[in-house]
């Protein structure tokens, strides 16, 4: 069996895989690195979850200088040598990781970039200096535009998942960075499947490059080790479904995947409720918080992440058993992507798809076009024999495992500050206009007794000025008796009104 060592990588790479647990390269990584590291422009097609990271990764690192090498100090100092750009932050988190795990050894340091944080620890690492940039493409736009990075002194760019960002509309900033590079640099391409546009992409920035597939074509580039299941299910008996899919045998990690962000939310949300060990990730969250899922979900501390498609390409955590469609992909390219989380890097998986009803000519498009043998699938439901039989599922296993929390009876509320009954019986004591028409006084035996008041003439100017008001005019316009009496300086009528 081929290794690293015999492919010709350096040794200072080779012993930091080693003690990351990686020594024999895959398919991917074979064919590749022997072209790469020569200087080659290439475009590499494969399937998710085989190995590419590596693949472009070595070579990068392997032709960069190292600051123990003695032409270090000739480099422009603190200007990147490479530039790896990825479609989405998660990925571009992956890539980062990788190459620094590789690179331990070689003292580069690699910088990710990203939108959804601040800019003040980025543009800080670019003035310190650092060797790799691994970035999403508006991110590495603003900084060049900001002319903190320096991309014309790199002698390498890789375009990892291209049909991606084109997908994400991101070719036109790809471009950008590509004519911000010099010339002389080494092109590698990376896609899972190429598009006119990316092939336009290939032609237009990289010379002679080398087709390196590792497939014999995409309508099979769903990965053999994973088994596909697909059941046809309402969207209620949903969650019950996956609760005790998760109490299957072998069932270790899963990644649920939903179509839009709130419901991915409120899946996550139903699944901690029945007491199983869930988080969502999805683009409304906060970047740390999506670095925090990631991270207790690769260090076993949640078992499901419930996630949107824009982290499909990105999340590459060992040990994921199974992959949920929890809503049906919107297309095959989706599909291969999603069920590609799981059966990564020679493991088995397993990929479920819950097909509503209303998605069933959906999913017989996805099965047309990767000649899946699924055009009907099986009605489904939690409590359905042949779900429990094909997952491995106990007899009489319950889809929560914490029981529900009670519904607290409120009780009802005493009604505070209502008007007291109207007393029908009262008698006003004074006129709208606040003047005193009655007077209420006590007898010797202690009852009440209401007087009138007569109101003097001369009393209640309110009274007064409100006849003062109430000023009439006579069809000509002039003062009426009225106004004459009102003091306003009315005059008499006209001769002749």
């Amino acid at each position: 069996m081929t290794t690293f060592r015999e492919l010709g990588v350096h040794p200072e790479i080779c012993d930091a895989l080693e003690r990351g647990g990686i020594t024999t390269p895959f398919a991917i990584q074979e064919m590749t690195l022997s072209v790469a590291l020569m200087g080659t422009d290439l475009i590499g097609q494969a399937r998710t979850g085989t190995g590419k990271t590596l693949a472009f990764g070595i070579p990068v690192l392997q032709r960069s200088v190292s600051p123990k090498d003695p032409d270090y100090a000739d480099l422009p100092q603190g200007k990147p040598q490479a530039l790896i750009v990825a479609p989405t932050r998660e990925l571009a988190l992956q890539v980062s990781s990788d190459l620094t795990l590789a690179s331990a050894d070689r003292g580069l340091r690699v910088l990710t970039v990203y939108g959804g944080v601040g800019y003040e620890p980025q543009l800080e690492a670019l003035e310190t200096g650092v060797d790799i940039v691994v970035g999403t493409p508006g991110r590495l736009i603003d900084l060049a535009n900001r002319k903190s990075l320096d991309l014309s002194h790199v002698h390498a760019v890789v375009l990892d998942e291209a049909d991606e960002m084109l997908d994400l509309g991101f070719l036109p900033d790809v471009e950008k960075l590509m004519r911000m590079t010099p010339e002389t640099r080494q092109t590698m391409l990376f896609s899972a499947t190429m598009p006119a546009a990316i092939v336009s992409l290939a032609r237009t920035y990289m010379r002679h490059p080398m087709n390196i597939r590792a497939e014999s074509s995409y309508e099979n580039a769903t990965v053999p080790a994973t088994a596909q299941f697909i059941y046809q299910c309402h969207d209620l008996d949903k969650p019950e479904i996956i609760g005790r899919l998760l109490q299957a045998e072998d069932a270790d990690k899963f990644i649920v995947f939903t179509r839009t962000k709130r419901q991915a939310q409120r899946v996550a949300d139903d699944l901690a409720e029945r007491g199983f060990a869930a988080s969502p990730l999805h683009g409304d969250m906060a970047q740390v918080a999506r670095e925090k899922a990631l991270a207790k979900f690769r260090e076993d501390k949640i078992r499901v992440l419930v996630a949107t498609d824009v982290a499909a390409r990105g999340i590459d955590v060992r040990g994921v058993s199974h992959v949920i469609n929890y809503t049906c992909p919107e297309d095959d390219k989706t599909y291969v992507h999603r069920i590609g989380r799981t059966g990564r890097a020679g493991a088995t998986g397993i990929a479920i798809t819950l097909v509503d009803w209303q998605d069933l000519h959906r999913w017989k498009l996805i099965n047309k076009a990767l000649d899946l043998p699924f055009e009907e699938p099986q009605e489904t439901y939690s409590t359905s024999e042949h779900l429990f039989h094909d997952q491995g599922i106990a007899p009489g296993t319950k889809g929560r495992i914490v029981d529900p929390k009670p519904v607290e009876k409120k009780e009802p509320r005493e009604r505070s500050g209502e008007r007291a009954p109207r007393n029908r019986n009262r008698t006003r004591t004074r006129s709208r206009s606040g003047e005193v028409v009655a007077e209420v006084k006590t007898t010797e035996s202690g009852e009440k007794q209401v007087e009138k008041v007569e109101a003097s003439a001369g009393s209640g100017s309110g009274s007064s000025s409100s006849r003062n008001r109430r000023r009439r005019r006579s069809r000509g316009g002039g003062g009426g008796q009225g106004g004459q009496q009102g003091g306003n300086g009315g005059g008499s009528a006209p001769a002749g009104d």
